[in-house]
């Protein structure tokens, strides 16, 4: 299974930008797929998840209210829209995907278990 991020980019604070992840297999469409990010220097940190039937999103409180997750089973993708952006918002981008039993589902990277190659999201100030 492989997991294709496309969309990134450069913006300026307070734009926005879409990224998106297609699976390779649509055997995703029963899993849980979301996006982590990365900044320069820290850690890989959880931004989104959404459910499998798009019945339930998750958010980090750092993006609740800006950032909002959807997917096409149809066309096994995922999208990340991202408004009002910061300039803390900047880092790679990457998708994921993975099976879990409970919700909220857990945010440790290690809990996923299939992982796209990322796409850059620079925000300028």
């Amino acid at each position: 299974v492989q997991l294709q991020a496309s969309g990134g980019g450069l913006v300026q604070a307070g734009g926005s930008l879409r990224v998106s992840c297609e699976s390779s297999e649509g055997t995703l469409g029963g899993s849980t797929m979301g996006w982590f990010r990365q900044a320069p220097g820290k850690e890989r940190e959880f931004v989104t998840v959404i459910a499998w039937n798009s019945a339930r999103t998750h958010y980090a409180d750092s993006v609740k209210g800006r950032f909002t997750i959807s997917r096409d089973n149809g066309n096994n993708t995922v999208y990340l829209q991202m408004n009002s952006l910061k300039p803390e918002d900047t880092a790679i981008y990457y998708c994921v995907a993975a099976r879990f039993t409970v919700w909220p589902p857990p945010r440790g990277s290690s809990d996923y278990h299939y992982w796209g190659q990322g796409t850059q999201v620079t925000v300028s100030s």
